[in-house]
């Protein structure tokens, strides 16, 4: 039984207390052998839907994976798959449920049926097209949970008049949060969380190169920032990012 079901055949006496406490035990964590235990219960504790972090698993684990957890759930964001395995999930997915993948990126977003947009905004920026791939990925978290989204890139600090536009846009909107998503110094961040209204998550990327490579300069550089309201992730952390965000946006959604 699903969580709904056990809550109709408790409300009907169906079954006792005590036994719908030990089925919602069980459905919390599903146990695939001795490869992964699920947490399927995570999108009615915390409104974010189980993350499977693929980089290291072999393929025939995760399609055992993606299929268990949705045997319990709708939805499931496979991340950071490998490039030699992104075909064969994308071909496996299409088979028995629905996609959706991101640019540049090799995560995808597995469900069943469709996800409506019932969150609240969550606006995206990228400041150079390197960094659209870790954009992306936050995108498929935020729209896993329900969250609309709006999104712009290549509008970095190389050309700071690109900037401006999307804040309007964002501001007319009315946009709950917005993630900046930015490699080598990271500025934009900064940036854009000194005009906004709104909370701005940081994202520094690992692009860049010679002192301060791999995302090092830009983390450092958010993390040292004067402009108040910006929350800095790790590099390259566009789940984290993403599950953040629209936990905010959805979170004022529901006060409003």
């Amino acid at each position: 039984m699903n969580v709904e079901q056990i809550f109709q055949s408790l409300q009907k006496g169906k079954i006792s207390p005590s036994r719908a406490k030990k089925l919602l035990s069980l459905y919390s964590i599903e146990k695939i052998g001795n490869i992964a235990q699920i947490d399927t219960g995570r999108k009615n504790r915390k409104g974010i839907p189980e993350v499977i972090f693929a980089e290291k698993k072999h393929l025939s684990d995760l399609k055992k994976i993606i299929t268990k957890t949705l045997s319990k759930n709708n939805e499931v964001l496979v991340s950071r798959i490998k490039q030699k395995d992104y075909s064969k999930i994308l071909e496996f997915a299409k088979n028995k449920y629905k996609i959706k993948k991101g640019k540049n990126t090799t995560a995808v977003l597995v469900y069943k049926k469709n996800i409506k947009k019932t969150g609240g905004k969550v606006g995206i920026i990228a400041a150079g097209t390197s960094d659209i791939g870790v954009a992306e990925e936050a995108k498929l978290v935020c729209e896993s949970m329900n969250c609309d989204c709006i999104s712009s890139y290549d509008v970095g600090i190389a050309g700071l008049h690109r900037i401006f536009p999307v804040l309007k846009q964002f501001i007319e909107a009315e946009v709950d949060v917005i993630i900046v998503v930015a490699g080598m110094e990271g500025a934009l961040a900064s940036i854009v969380s000194s005009i906004a209204d709104v909370p701005v998550i940081g994202v520094p990327t690992s692009i860049g190169y010679g002192y301060g490579e791999k995302g090092v300069a830009a983390l450092a550089s958010m993390l040292q920032s004067c402009s108040l309201g910006l929350t800095v992730v790790n590099i390259d952390n566009g789940v984290g990012a993403g599950a953040a965000a629209a936990n905010i946006a959805n979170r004022i959604k529901t006060k409003c």
